[in-house]
């Protein structure tokens, strides 16, 4: 009998998807395991974001079932950064922080910040930051995650720079290894040391 801490992360049955009269993708069956990376590929306008959206369940499929783990939350962070012009960096993450429930004391926001190496901004107005930087903020928000959730990230190495991409790798790697489970588009080649990267294709429905 499988345990809660091996069960797959997520299960997609025969999902399917549609824009208006042409399907993007139909009939895809894929899982993802406990301390899995699963990359996304396809051509653009093949669905990615169609498909992230779905296993966030922010939309849904047109036939076929997205089920999350026993015990599992999933995170979504998309292309967009969703944050707010008029608050400071310090203040933006806060929101993030208390509208889905994580710890948001200010040392926590600062710590996270400084994982992202974006705290000597953090009394910045967002509208004052390069897309780089409103980016980094965004993804900050992963480094106030404890639990070893699915993380479902549309391009979240968009406008990053070296140092802001081996941020986020690094981040990825730990969460791994607490046995969380990632599932992400990227049109950058993901260098991560140590984890196993997997490819998802999303034309021909195989994982490799």
């Amino acid at each position: 009998m499988l345990t809660s801490s091996n069960k797959p992360s997520l299960v997609a049955n025969a999902v399917s998807c549609r824009r208006g009269e042409e399907w993007l993708f139909r009939d895809l069956n894929f899982s993802v395991q406990p301390g899995q990376l699963i990359w996304l590929r396809g051509q653009n306008g093949s669905g990615k974001t169609s498909l992230l959206r779905i296993v966030a369940g922010l939309s849904r499929p047109d036939a076929g079932t997205v089920s999350l783990g026993e015990g599992r939350s999933g995170v979504y962070i998309g292309h967009a950064n969703a944050l707010k012009d008029d608050l400071t960096v310090t203040e933006s993450l806060t929101f993030l922080a208390r509208l889905h429930g994580l710890e948001s004391e200010p040392e926590v926001i600062r710590a996270a910040l400084r994982t992202l190496a974006i705290h000597h901004r953090r009394h910045a107005v967002v509208r004052t930051l390069s897309q780089g930087q409103r980016r980094r903020v965004a993804l900050a928000r992963l480094a106030l995650e404890r639990p070893p959730s699915l993380w479902i990230l549309d391009e979240p190495y968009d406008a990053l720079d070296t140092e802001g991409v081996q941020a986020v790798n690094r981040l990825l790697a730990a969460h791994l290894g607490r046995q969380g489970s990632v599932l992400l588009t990227s049109h950058l080649p993901l260098n991560l040391v140590g984890p196993v990267v997997h490819e998802l294709d999303l034309q021909s429905g195989t994982v490799s």
